[in-house]
């Protein structure tokens, strides 16, 4: 099987939530010394309900209901056969339903868009070997993230349909990838990320299992982040500043690849929230065109 084919799948990523990201950008697979890919996907988002402490609740504080669309650009290529560089840009808008009062009394936008947080992403493999018919990988990440407009995220309750946290992010993983004859892989990893400011630090998992065929790629995920010390929304010790919260969460999702003609395939998925702490309880769509080469 050609693993290159599939390098393009990692652009089913980026649905931005309120202060967190869907999957990681890095996967199991590698693209091979000289290949690679580039994708343009758009993402449409949305939720009402926010995981506050102690307990969700139904509307999203001043701005009711938040939509969030965002169109990622991603790219991936392989410097060697056992490391690989990745790009990523998102530019998102994220609108708010406030009313019309709150908006002329208080001053505040119901949409604030630009380009949000800039990745750049080193993968490489450290160690690969037979196990019966099946191969077993282990890849470790390096990566980080700045923003990459001057977009706002400041203290205030007018923050909180903000693009992004303004925090750079230095994050590493361990990534263990197991792929079988038939096709089938499962992959797991987990790291950490440095984040700068007021901004608390995180843990990062995820694991995903999935089939790449030779003319089709599906899988399915779960991801997930604890966040270290900080504070809660709306609760004693919060100043208005959102980055500060301890963003936690779930998340799971399915994505999948179709080959097209001539290098070009169709990327699509989906993912939700299934538990929380200050986050918004999303649910998103995504697709996109990607180019493999």
């Amino acid at each position: 099987m050609n693993q290159r084919y599939f390098s393009p799948i990692v652009a089913v990523l980026l649905l931005s939530g309120l202060q967190a990201s869907a999957q990681s950008l890095s996967n199991g697979f590698m693209s091979g010394r000289g290949h690679g890919s580039l994708s343009v996907s758009t993402t449409q988002e949305w939720y009402k309900q926010v995981y506050l402490v102690p307990e969700k609740v139904d509307r999203v504080p001043i701005f009711e209901r938040i939509h969030i669309q965002s169109v990622n650009l991603f790219a991936n290529y392989g410097l060697t056969d056992k490391m690989e560089a990745v790009v990523s840009l998102p530019f998102v808008r994220s609108e708010g339903q406030a009313s019309e009062q709150v908006v002329n009394d208080l001053g505040y936008t119901n949409v604030r868009q630009g380009l949000q947080d800039v990745t750049g992403l080193l993968k490489f493999k450290a160690y690969s070997t037979v196990l019966g018919s099946s191969v077993l990988n282990l890849l470790g990440t390096v990566s980080v993230s700045t923003p990459a407009s001057n977009y706002k995220s400041e203290q205030g309750l007018e923050y909180i349909i903000a693009i992004g946290n303004r925090a750079t992010k230095v994050s590493t993983a361990g990534i263990a990838h197991l792929q079988t004859a038939s096709g089938v892989f499962v992959t797991g990893q987990a790291g950490y990320s440095l984040r700068s400011g007021r901004v608390p630090n995180a843990f990062l998992a995820e694991l995903k299992t999935g089939y790449a065929g030779p003319s089709i790629y599906v899988d399915g995920w779960a991801t997930m982040q604890r966040s270290g010390p900080g504070t809660d929304i709306l609760q004693p010790g919060f100043d208005g500043f959102f980055p500060a919260t301890r963003v936690s969460f779930i998340r799971v999702g399915v994505s999948g690849f179709r080959p097209l003609a001539q290098g070009f395939g169709l990327v699509v998925g989906g993912s939700t929230y299934v538990a929380g702490r200050n986050v918004g309880k999303s649910t998103a769509l995504t697709g996109g065109l990607a180019y493999n080469f």
